[in-house]
């Protein structure tokens, strides 16, 4: 995906995602900061903060976080919002979290949340990643993740571009752990969590036109097979609701 789309994207939907109960209040943020195991003296890096949870998340327990975005005005949102929390051991940098502009072995930790299925280049941003971590250093990656059917993975995966026009691909958790595994990482920990979604918030977020919306309804309930056991569609109206899925995984660079 052009990173242009993204930064547009998300910049105009920043505020939405500061404010997402999804992204503050997820699961897979209390699990990120158990696997991660941080510790006083880290330097940490974040990448694709979003709305700043994640960083904000890791900061009480290291000396410091980078917290690296391409889109400024996320980048904004999330520094003032950090800002309300009196959090400020958190550096806010504009750059490509998929080339990242850091020497080799500079961080502890590296941290993604909900951000990797929009790189273009996803073996390569987490090789990247490896790169740059310390030897003994962790990665903990957490994201959307895909059914293992192909079938149903193409499904899901046009409903999410429907939604997101930046949509790149969801892995199946074990794509994502061979890519981890390729960049020399040794993958420690994974696991897979349910992820309830009010449907029509999630449309919201991203300002989702009318007319896509109406699609997206149809696609939700038209699903069969794999794809509907997957997205697990309920209610009705605005109470509508579905489930996505997030793979979480703990990897750490040899010694």
């Amino acid at each position: 995906m052009n990173r242009l789309v993204v930064q547009k994207q998300f910049g105009e939907n920043a505020q939405r995602y500061v404010t997402s109960r999804v992204h503050a209040l997820g699961a897979s943020l209390a699990e990120m900061v158990r696997l991660a195991q941080p510790q006083p003296h880290w330097l940490a890096l974040d990448v694709a903060p979003g709305g700043g949870h994640s960083a904000l998340a890791i900061a009480p327990y290291v000396r410091m976080v980078v917290a690296l975005d391409v889109t400024l005005p996320m980048l904004q949102a999330a520094r003032t919002f950090a800002q309300t929390q009196d959090q400020m051991n958190i550096l806010w940098a504009q750059g490509d979290g998929g080339r990242l502009p850091f020497a080799g072995r500079q961080f502890d930790l590296v941290t993604c949340r909900v951000a990797l299925h929009h790189f273009p280049h996803q073996a390569a941003a987490i090789a990247d990643w490896a790169r740059v971590l310390k030897p003994g250093g962790r990665l903990v990656l957490v994201d959307n993740i895909g059914p293992e059917d192909e079938q149903a993975n193409r499904y899901v995966n046009a409903f999410e571009k429907l939604r997101d026009n930046s949509h790149g691909k969801l892995y199946p958790p074990a794509v994502l752990i061979a890519f981890i595994e390729a960049a020399g990482l040794r993958l420690l920990e994974s696991l897979t969590i349910q992820k309830p979604m009010a449907f029509h918030a999630w449309m919201e977020r991203m300002q989702v036109p009318d007319k896509d919306r109406e699609r997206l309804t149809q696609m939700l309930w038209e699903s069969g097979g794999s794809a509907r056991t997957f997205l697990d569609p309920q209610g009705k109206g605005k109470a509508t609701t579905f489930s996505l899925r997030e793979g979480i995984f703990l990897a750490q660079k040899p010694l």
